[in-house]
């Protein structure tokens, strides 16, 4: 098994605390109303929302995938940190075993934040992932997160 690791970092205007309570602490519930055509709805299959707990992740009519079970890893509600795992389906590809992915917003001097993302790609054997795979995926992330903020830009006073 190969592991092949990309980083991340995109710049927004919202504060940090904000910033990780809508993307990541309420990203279940905000993501589908905003972007419905990329997640459908995210159900809880075990587990408190806390490490261990098995969502699985329906995507939208845009997505060319169906779903995806994603695993909590890790969750500091201090520090803006956030680490999950795709565990299972069809955006695995039967090329990947797993995606593991680490999410830390910091502030910046302006008062805005910075969202860093590290994507591990675990390649099954000496399995080769395409660029445009990763870029796809990179795009997606990205555009999820600029979503998230234009919301809280057109709505203030939400979290």
């Amino acid at each position: 098994m190969g592991v092949i690791t990309y980083d991340m970092d995109i710049a927004c205007s919202i504060p940090p605390a904000k910033m990780f309570k809508a993307f990541v602490l309420d990203a279940d519930n905000l993501i589908p109303k905003i972007l419905p055509q990329a997640i459908k709805c995210v159900e809880v299959l075990h587990g408190d929302g806390g490490p261990g707990t098995i969502k699985l992740v329906t995507f939208g009519e845009g997505s060319q995938f169906k779903s995806v079970k994603h695993r909590v890893d890790g969750i500091d509600t201090q520090n803006f940190t956030y680490s999950y795992s795709i565990i299972e389906g069809d955006a695995l590809m039967d090329t990947l075993e797993s995606i593991s992915y680490v999410i830390k917003i910091e502030a910046t001097a302006d008062g805005g934040s910075i969202c860093k993302n590290t994507s591990k790609y675990h390649t099954k054997g000496d399995a080769h992932i395409a660029e445009e795979h990763i870029k796809s995926g990179k795009e997606k992330a990205s555009g999820m997160f600029k979503a998230v903020e234009a919301h809280l830009l057109a709505n203030p006073h939400a979290y």
